[in-house]
């Protein structure tokens, strides 16, 4: 095959790779082409944005402790376990991922709303979660919780088993070799996972919408803010989605950085 041809078919490939590159590409920089810096600071002065980011903060902070706090547990049993049952659990917990979010609202209300199947042990007195800030947070949980049991456990089927087996040897118990070996070998990979569901829970919209309601100050989180401030001030829905798009691609910076220091790091010799 000549290198005309060879160059050509490169070329090719390149171009339609290009394409889908150029879309999604297009609408992002159309944020920041169609905003002026006037606009920006008289979007983020809207009375929406920042209620809405301080409980973003807020509830994005505390899903995240959660997904950690329970997730870790979880993925290293998921890591070690082997049989039909660990798997059938292991894409349980990632079916959040593929359905929508508007189908994770409905089944969380089904679930924990004032006549969810569980209402009866959960609001014995008639209260009820729902439209709440807890609300808020549990739905953040419910839709990135995947994101980082998925990370983790990719991260802790990747330390070699040898040296679990040797901790093990010395007498360390199954807490101690999770604590002090499996967890810090794994860090950068949980750190990662950890900010990837960190991000998904800062631009839900629709199972929170579903399932906690769109009040000011009280569920509206920066997504839900944007839809609001679609009906009556643009600037603002655009100010607001450039701080999300930046704070998303620090983000997967970050999760890139981290993630190449791992790779990179020299192996101790034994």
């Amino acid at each position: 095959m000549s290198r005309r041809r060879l160059r050509a078919e490169h070329a090719t490939l390149v171009v339609v790779g290009g394409l889908l590159v150029g879309f999604l590409v297009v609408p992002l920089l159309a944020l920041f082409v169609r905003t002026t810096a006037l606009d920006f600071r008289e979007g983020l002065r809207h009375p929406l944005v920042w209620p809405a980011l301080r409980l973003s903060l807020l509830t994005t902070t505390v899903s995240s402790t959660f997904v950690v706090l329970l997730g870790a547990p979880l993925a290293w049993t998921l890591a070690r376990a082997r049989g039909r049952l660990a798997r059938t659990i292991e894409t349980t917990v990632q079916l959040p991922i593929v359905i929508p979010p508007a189908v994770a609202g409905v089944a969380m209300l089904l679930a924990f709303g004032r006549r969810g199947v569980l209402a009866g042990w959960l609001y014995p007195a008639g209260w009820s979660v729902t439209f709440t800030t807890a609300a808020v947070v549990m739905a953040e949980v419910f839709v990135s919780a995947p994101f980082f049991v998925q990370a983790a456990t990719s991260a802790f089927r990747r330390i070699d088993a040898n040296t679990l087996i040797v901790a093990r040897s010395f007498g360390a118990s199954p807490l101690r070799v999770f604590f002090r070996v499996a967890l810090p070998m794994a860090a950068p990979g949980l750190v990662a996972g950890a900010a990837m569901s960190w991000a998904r829970a800062l631009g839900e919209f629709g199972a929170t919408l579903m399932f906690a309601g769109n009040l000011p100050g009280r569920t509206q989180t920066l997504p839900l803010a944007i839809y609001t401030a679609l009906e009556s001030d643009l600037r603002a829905a655009q100010a607001l989605s450039i701080v999300l798009v930046v704070v998303a691609f620090a983000l997967l910076l970050f999760v890139r950085e981290v993630l190449r220091r791992s790779t990179e790091r020299p192996e101790v010799p034994t």
